[in-house]
């Protein structure tokens, strides 16, 4: 069974991320403490992070979707096109995923709400998919240091509002986002 997991619904800039995971039942113990990733301070999550991406026996695929695309088909079908792409070279017989919705695949699947405070696979993958998402954004802070990416990774905090309102939107805003659209009209 694969988790599967996203980060970056919520953010006014960047991709949406999802990852997928794969866990061999040996490898649980080293995974003792794992949780959502929203609960873990980031050391921890770099922690997991390097533990799952390591592993041989661990398999996980991930999926990126540009804000660009975000813009074109909304932030849902964006998330469910990232969780396509995480599975698509896994092999797994049967799909969780994090959430109230499932995505167009071939494989069974089932849907838990708040999964990735429940299943260990859900966590796993939420942690990749954070964890690549927040080196994204700080990747884009190199490029747009104005607008403080590495603090906030793009979540409409005071400081990326502030931010916002003194430069205007960059290119890896999300236009059809209501904070951004309304300083573009």
């Amino acid at each position: 069974m694969a988790g599967l997991d996203e980060a970056g619904r919520g953010p006014l800039a960047g991709p949406v991320v999802a990852a997928a995971v794969l866990l061999n039942q040996n490898v649980k113990t080293l995974l003792k403490g794992i949780n959502d990733s929203k609960k873990l301070s980031e050391k921890k999550r770099e922690y997991f992070y390097k533990i799952l991406t390591d592993n041989k026996n661990i398999k996980w695929g991930i999926g990126i979707i540009s804000e660009k695309v975000i813009d074109e088909i909304n932030i849902l079908e964006a998330t469910k096109v990232a969780m396509q792409e995480a599975v698509k070279n896994l092999n797994a017989d049967f799909l969780l995923l994090d959430g109230n919705f499932k995505i167009k695949s071939d494989v069974s699947q089932r849907s838990i709400i708040a999964g990735d405070r429940k299943v260990i696979s859900i966590s796993a993958a939420g942690i990749i998919a954070k964890v690549t998402r927040d080196n994204i954004m700080k990747e884009m802070h190199k490029k747009y240091p104005e607008y403080g990416f590495d603090k906030h990774k793009g979540y409409g905090t005071k400081l990326h509002m502030k931010m916002l309102e003194i430069n205007g939107p960059c290119l890896i805003h999300r236009k059809s986002f209501a904070p951004v659209a309304n300083l573009l009209m």
